[in-house]
């Protein structure tokens, strides 16, 4: 695949920038009396506590003769112990000492401090688009499970509190909206709530591996021939994977099957991602309007499906 060279120099640039603030963002600071790998194995047994060293090599990406020298010298410092696996001769286990997890709390103190710091920068709302767009970047390009197991189910108790919370997080981190969103989707939930039993509406929690990950919602139009898709939401995680092109087919089918005429859907042209995904579900665009919004100006759309 052929990248456009301007994509490359805002990649570089970005490379540049983030090598600027890294060492505030390393979980060895500068003036540690560790190195960085040093730090690195510490955190890591942190994490994981005991590991096999194959593992952890796996997880830092280390030369084996290094990483033998490196937990040799730890070792020596009485940060940690090596013994032979009781499952496996072959293998050795690692764990730290009690002066090993004394290092790591130092440690810790000290990078929470250092990427506070950094965050401290900020306003609440720049800080919340950095954080949004992190969130972006690990869903992209981070280590991904291979084929997760993907489950659509019906929301239970507790699931209705989630979809409220979530909403509202999420957009204010990736967008900026405020708590007028999160008070729009708790009506949108409590009128869900209200009308159980209803037998022409529905939602679904999408899960993978069992964590929770998506929602949405069909639920009757006021005419009782169009039903409303609602609450469509996505974590980041989930992202890239066909959930939501999954959800969206299960609300679409369920309102075919329940007799409606039409589906409706209410977004804003700023949701980019979800706009995709309705627009290749069939949905076209009737409508548009500018809003308020949930701390700033937005423009509203109505799409529109015949069934």
């Amino acid at each position: 695949m052929n990248v456009p060279p301007d994509r490359v120099a805002t990649v570089r640039a970005f490379n540049r920038l983030y090598t600027g603030v890294i060492g505030i963002l390393d979980e060895g600071p500068a003036d540690s009396e560790y190195s960085l790998s040093e730090a690195r194995v510490i955190f890591e047994l942190a994490q994981q506590d005991p590991t096999q060293v194959t593992d952890l090599r796996k997880r830092l990406d280390l030369d084996a003769g290094y990483a033998s020298r490196l937990l040799g010298r730890l070792e020596d410092r009485g940060l940690l112990t090596r013994e032979r696996s009781d499952e496996d001769a072959r293998r050795q286990v690692i764990r730290l000492t009690e002066t090993g997890r004394n290092a790591f709390a130092v440690l810790d103190a000290r990078s929470v401090d250092r990427i506070g710091s950094l965050l401290g920068r900020f306003a609440d709302d720049e800080q919340q688009r950095l954080l949004g767009a992190m969130d972006t970047i690990t869903s992209l390009v981070g280590e991904r499970a291979p084929d997760p197991t993907l489950v659509l189910r019906p929301p239970r108790p507790g699931d209705f509190g989630w979809v409220v919370q979530r909403h509202g997080a999420l957009h204010s981190r990736e967008y900026g909206w405020d708590e007028r969103f999160e008070a729009l989707v708790a009506r949108v939930v409590a009128d869900y709530v209200d009308k159980r039993g209803e037998p022409r509406q529905a939602g679904w929690i999408a899960e993978l591996d069992g964590e929770r990950v998506g929602s949405v919602f069909c639920m009757p139009a006021e005419d009782g021939t169009t039903a409303k898709l609602r609450m469509l939401f996505l974590e980041p995680a989930a992202r890239g994977r066909g959930v939501g092109k999954r959800l969206v087919a299960e609300c679409v089918e369920f309102a075919r099957a329940s007799g409606y005429r039409a589906m409706e859907l209410w977004t804003v042209s700023l949701l980019v991602a979800a706009r995709a995904i309705y627009r290749k579900a069939g949905f076209e665009l009737v409508s548009e309007e500018t809003i308020p919004g949930f701390g700033y100006e937005l423009t509203g759309q109505t799409w529109r499906l015949e069934l």
